[in-house]
């Protein structure tokens, strides 16, 4: 199998892999987890278990380290401000001189979406990547200016990497993004087989999956299966693309007025195939959002997409063609506040105003969490006058990407594996996976359901959950600060929108060691002022009381601050239920700054030693 290395007894190869024998495997040894470093091979997950996306998944052998995919993970709406959230990079930090290369399986953001990051803390030669992930690879490191930090090599299913002791293979499977791979990693202690995010379809839409290879690779032997997990609760199987070709075909045809269609982004063949039906349809075509123009763009240079420049226009030419001869393609079937498809809704779009009669459809399904905001999104297009049409099964204006319970069976029977560790999905999706593998015959105790930072071991083939951990932890970005928000900041965000803040406004004179005036209190988020006079009065005599009797004896603007905030959060606790932040802000008379200054620059020339004890002082 040409791209595919099966290391076995009779390799004349110089490596030290042990054959994998169809017998029955003897259980391991596990009075002792422990590992050892040096014959061991380690396999552990800095992202993408118990959550669906930070895909980051390692293979460690003595002095090299195999990485597969780095993404992100978008937030959730209570984590307020954060861009992504990023796997913790310390532990490869700390062993960056073992990383031997980075394998990338697919373009998707939550598999190469943390590169940027990652070429920003860590120093890396090169990434192997499949063409269409190499392309929007290479825009990404353009856009954050790391374009020569590192080399993109591409890789497709004929490629293969050595290393010292690692041989790494790859196979196509179908996913909703051109040059999707599978990953083989012949390893000293056993063939380990990483699925990427995967479906199968029958009549797919680009390249088919490589079932030759897949068997040809079980039937050698693999000792640890890594799978995709997402779609595990989803019973049968999924639906062809070219089934979702058809459907937009027929509903572009008949559609009277003017057509909007909103997709993923990065799902480039359906964008390809709503592309292809607006021109068969003698449609022009506008595409609008950020990352949709990206692909649109990255797919045209890759020959993905093969629609003639002339068959698109710009927004300024939307008024000068009839409905009927007009197809806008957008972002946003997620309800994502900023996207295209919300600001045409709200009617915030610079280029697009809904007319009655416009039809939009959603060639997409909600993420659990999304439905929401999605269902806001359509309430609010229905409401301006839009015919709006969703997914459902008696339309197939979409299919997955990722293979439900019988194609997931399907890869199980492929490969055969000993030892099964389900991927990229939440513990639900990981254990109902394990269900599924069991199904096809793998032992339960063989099934191996782990969280980020959990290190599976593979000794001579066999395999076990050590009782050692990787450091793994979430870290939040906002913006491109890569040093990444730390929980306190998350917290104080929280207590903000939850409680809001109160500040505190004290005037002192130092000299004498004086307050000069009752405290002011304002308040921003926690009550509504106008009526809570008599709350706000009433906190400003305790802080004044309070303060008076700490500066009865000397002391430090710490001092004050901490004096103000431990008498005044209870007091509003017991009040209000809430907790709000509460900000000291103590201001110091003219004249003592003036001549606390003087003493400084006066002291400054007798001598280090007579400064410091004025400053103390």
């Amino acid at each position: 199998m040409k791209g595919i290395f099966i290391m076995t007894e009779n390799n004349s190869s110089k490596r030290t892999t042990r054959p994998l024998r169809r017998t029955r495997i003897t259980e391991p040894d596990l009075s002792d987890l422990a590992i050892n470093h040096k014959t061991d091979t380690m396999v552990y997950a800095l992202g993408g278990l118990g959550e669906v996306g930070k895909n980051m998944y390692c293979v460690e052998h003595d002095d090299e380290i195999i990485i597969v995919d780095c993404g992100v993970l978008f937030p959730e709406d209570a984590l307020l401000g954060v861009d992504y959230v990023i796997p913790d990079y310390s532990y490869l930090v700390k062993n960056q001189n073992k990383i031997a290369a980075m394998v990338i399986t697919h373009g998707h953001e939550d598999h190469i979406g943390g590169i940027p990051f990652f070429l920003k803390t860590i120093r890396l030669k090169q990434i192997y990547a499949p063409r269409f992930a190499k392309a929007l690879i290479e825009k990404k490191l353009e856009e954050h200016r790391l374009t020569r930090v590192c080399k993109i090599t591409e890789i497709n299913s004929e490629s293969s990497i050595k290393t010292k002791y690692f041989s790494i293979g790859f196979f196509n499977v179908v996913h909703s993004i051109p040059d999707a791979l599978g990953v083989l990693i012949n390893t000293p202690n056993g063939r380990i087989v990483e699925t990427g995010d995967f479906k199968f379809d029958m009549t797919p839409v680009g390249t088919n999956a490589d079932f030759q290879k897949m068997a040809y690779i079980g039937q050698v032997g693999v000792s640890l299966l890594m799978s995709d997990s997402t779609n595990s609760s989803v019973p049968g199987s999924s639906i062809s693309e070219k089934t979702v070709a058809r459907a937009i075909m027929e509903q572009m045809r008949k559609t009277p007025g003017r057509m909007i269609v909103s997709t993923f982004a990065s799902n480039v063949l359906r964008l390809n195939q709503i592309l292809e039906a607006a021109v068969a349809c003698n449609r022009k075509v506008a595409v609008f959002g950020r990352s949709m123009e990206n692909v649109c763009e990255i797919g045209k240079k890759m020959g993905v997409i093969q629609i003639p420049d002339s068959s698109f226009i710009s927004g300024n030419e939307l008024n000068t063609l009839p409905s009927n001869r007009i197809c806008i393609v957008c972002t946003g079937s997620q309800g994502e506040p900023m996207a295209a498809l919300s600001r045409i809704a709200n009617g915030t779009h610079r280029f697009i105003k809904i007319i009655p009669g416009d039809t939009v459809l959603f060639s997409s399904n909600p993420i659990p969490g999304n439905g929401t905001s999605v269902g806001s999104v359509i309430n609010q297009l229905t409401r301006v006058g839009a015919n709006v049409i969703t997914n459902s099964p008696l339309t197939s204006f979409h299919t997955t990407g990722h293979a439900p319970q019988e194609e997931q069976k399907l890869m199980l029977n492929l490969i055969k594996p000993v030892w099964f560790m389900p991927n990229h999905g939440e513990y639900k999706m990981l254990k109902q996976h394990s269900a599924t593998a069991q199904e096809t015959g793998i032992p339960e105790d063989h099934c191996l359901i782990c969280s980020n930072g959990d290190v599976v071991v593979l000794r001579d083939g066999k395999c076990f959950i050590a009782n050692e951990r990787v450091q793994t932890d979430d870290i939040y970005v906002d913006g491109n600060d890569i040093s990444g928000l730390s929980t306190s900041v998350i917290k104080d965000r929280k207590i903000l929108a939850e409680n809001g803040l109160v500040a505190v406004i004290v005037t002192i004179d130092s000299r004498y060691n004086k307050i000069l005036c009752r405290p002011s209190i304002v308040s921003r988020g926690f009550v509504y002022i106008k009526d809570s006079q008599t709350l706000l009065k009433e906190a400003e005599l305790l802080v004044y009381d309070s303060l008076k009797k700490k500066m009865q004896q000397r002391t430090t603007f710490g001092e004050l601050k901490n004096c103000i905030r431990s008498c005044l959060e209870p007091f509003l606790f017991q009040k209000t239920n809430r907790n709000p932040i509460v900000i000291p802000v103590i201001l110091n008379q003219k004249a003592a700054i003036a001549e606390i200054q003087a003493k400084i620059k006066a002291n400054a020339a007798r001598g280090p030693r007579t400064t410091k004890k004025t400053q103390e002082s």
